[in-house]
């Protein structure tokens, strides 16, 4: 994480708590990883709000597991296992359940479609090319 990031949440989440030493550095300990692991995760891939997330940590229904802090990776988010971050709260599965899921976004065309796709390109281009050639003859 950017440290102006990692700033700005300290700032709206008061339960970071980083060590501070000498020089103004700031140490992260186990727990403070696994808040700011947890934290990262609902903002940027569960669709939470800060105020969401601040929400989440007065309630205590964030789920962070300090016993099980993963070990320092350059992609923390991946390599976190699903088993060791609770359920969304409750409010949150209710109102997914009234809301209908999305459709599934598309895989991609097929090789039959992009032939068709090809061929339609193609028909366009060649209007385009005799469109062309009549507005240039009837300028003429």
């Amino acid at each position: 994480m950017p440290a102006h990031v990692l700033r700005f949440w300290e700032s709206k989440f008061p339960q970071l708590k980083p060590l501070k030493r000498g020089g103004g550095r700031r140490y992260y300990r186990p727990e403070d990883i696994a808040l700011l692991s947890r934290i990262r995760q609902c903002l940027y891939q569960e669709g939470y709000t800060i105020r969401g997330v601040q929400k989440l940590l007065a309630e205590g229904t964030l789920g962070v597991v300090v016993a099980e802090v993963p070990e320092p990776s350059l992609f923390p988010l991946s390599s976190m296992p699903q088993q060791r971050v609770a359920p969304r709260p409750a409010r949150s599965a209710r109102r997914a359940a009234q809301e209908p899921a999305p459709p599934p976004g598309p895989a991609g065309p097929s090789e039959a479609q992009r032939v068709a796709l090809e061929e339609a390109r193609g028909e366009l281009h060649a209007a385009l090319q005799m469109l062309g050639e009549l507005l240039h003859r009837s300028r003429s």
